[in-house]
């Protein structure tokens, strides 16, 4: 009897330590998720896609877009004419992006230049990023622009 009783706490004791063992990371914050650089894969002026890396119809070109990330808080962002600027970004809630501090300032829907750019987070993960700019660009007409970046 005292053989069994041995056994049965050395099987309990393993069973709490594999249990305790297996703890699962907690997941990456979007704050974490976002700081990375980012590659262009798609883009969607009111809900037209005019831009699919690698196309050879594009009605855009936007393969000088750059979005930079990846040494918090610095942020470059080039857009899609070949202008870039260089500020600091902040993750303020989950579906939030604001890149400020912009030089050089970016020309807004208005015609005057702003040095913050905001975007709603649509969804991230470790390898996708889909945002859309929160306002208008000029720069592209007076549209709402959605863009997809992955990050292999």
């Amino acid at each position: 009897m005292r053989k069994t009783s041995v056994i049965a706490l050395l099987l309990v004791t393993v069973f709490f330590s594999v249990l305790t063992g297996c703890k699962k990371d907690p997941a990456p914050s979007v704050s974490e998720l976002i700081a990375k650089n980012w590659t262009l894969t798609k883009v969607e002026e009111t809900n037209v896609t005019v831009y699919t890396r690698g196309a050879t119809n594009n009605i855009r070109d936007y393969s000088k877009f750059r979005l930079n990330l990846s040494s918090p808080p610095t942020a470059n962002y080039t857009d899609w004419d070949g202008i870039a600027s260089t500020g600091k970004y902040t993750v303020p809630v989950d579906t939030r992006l604001v890149i400020s501090d912009m030089n050089p300032q970016l020309t807004t829907s208005s015609g005057g230049t702003a040095g913050t750019i905001e975007f709603t987070i649509n969804s991230i993960d470790a390898g996708t990023l889909v945002i859309t700019r929160v306002g208008t660009s000029i720069k592209t007409g007076g549209t709402t622009n959605k863009y997809t970046f992955t990050n292999p």
